[in-house]
């Protein structure tokens, strides 16, 4: 398989390092649920201890796909963006349990950003001394095609504030071959993950044949982009490629590697993590009737398994 990755120096929980400790990189070669299905294109929506009531209101029904049509959504919305990351650590928590104890492989995607910081309550107790870390697998959507002690990375935000307070083996963590030009990273990565696919690491679907990852932990921007799929963006339509590579990213820095929506779309679990006032406009686009003239990427997450929403209240203020 690919090269191994080589022991590097990062810093603890900042984005401003002061001191460098060393690390090893793996080596490689309080809410309710509210069920939303697009099948009645119907949504119901409530706050959790919300004192702002948010009445029914209709999906809005995007051309991305059928699939976008039969795809069953739940969303949450709860009073604080700390609810929503203990609602989070317990969802997480528990489909860690189920998957764990039905085979040897717990396979769980993150994105960057304010994603990570919601997870933070999983290496809080009870969750820290009760989830088996042996058998996840971490990967992720997208990453940006930078040295991992970069303070750009994604891998070093998710090292910072989560894989090194938890014991994740380190071989377990698959993070991009950062030497690489963009090109050659996504190419090396989705080789990578053939390989984990053929050693059964990962499950594929039964109908494409595609990885199908455990869980898909997403963030959203402000635009409505996931992962680093962005609006307009001719790589929205890439349908042959698992993961595939940006140079002109809109969002700096510019070179990025992102998996495809047919991987995200293969997905057992979604979970949609979006918080703050100013991505409210793209969560009304997609769950209320926000208009947009074109789908927002946002909008062309429909896995095959369960889509789960969950938004504070701030980013769900114009439901």
């Amino acid at each position: 398989m690919a090269s191994l990755f080589q022991p590097l120096y990062a810093p603890q929980c900042t984005r401003t390092p002061t001191h460098t400790p060393p690390i090893l990189l793996p080596s490689r070669s309080p809410s309710s649920w509210f069920p939303v299905t697009n099948r009645s294109s119907r949504a119901n929506i409530a706050a959790a201890h919300n004192p702002i009531k948010l009445n029914c209101f209709k999906t809005k029904a995007s051309s991305t796909s059928a699939a976008n049509m039969a795809t069953e959504k739940q969303v949450q919305v709860f009073d604080s963006e700390e609810a929503l990351s203990v609602s989070l650590a317990k969802y997480t928590a528990d489909l860690s349990q189920k998957f764990t104890q039905q085979k040897a492989s717990f396979t769980v995607v993150v994105s960057g950003g304010s994603l990570i910081k919601s997870l933070r309550k999983l290496v809080e107790s009870p969750y820290v001394d009760s989830i088996d870390w042996s058998k996840w697998h971490m990967f992720w959507v997208d990453e940006r095609v930078v040295p991992k002690d970069h303070p750009d990375s994604n891998y070093l935000l998710a090292y910072d504030c989560f894989l090194s307070k938890v014991p994740i083996p380190p071989g377990n963590v698959h993070a991009i071959n950062d030497a690489l030009s963009a090109e050659a990273a996504a190419d090396d990565y989705e080789t990578h993950i053939k390989h984990l696919v053929h050693n059964g690491i990962i499950s594929t679907s039964e109908t494409t044949g595609i990885p199908k990852f455990d869980l898909m932990l997403l963030g959203m921007g402000p635009d409505g982009h996931v992962a680093s799929l962005f609006p307009g963006h001719p790589l929205l339509a890439e349908k042959s490629k698992w993961i595939t590579f940006i140079k002109e990213s809109p969002k700096p820095p510019p070179e990025r590697i992102t998996f495809t929506f047919p991987v995200i779309n293969s997905s057992a679990n979604v979970a949609l993590v979006v918080a703050g006032a100013g991505k409210a406009h793209p969560v009304h686009v997609a769950l209320g009737n926000g208009q947009e003239p074109e789908p927002l990427p946002v909008q062309m997450v429909a896995p095959e398994g369960q889509l789960t929403w969950f938004l504070d209240k701030d980013a769900a203020s114009k439901l």
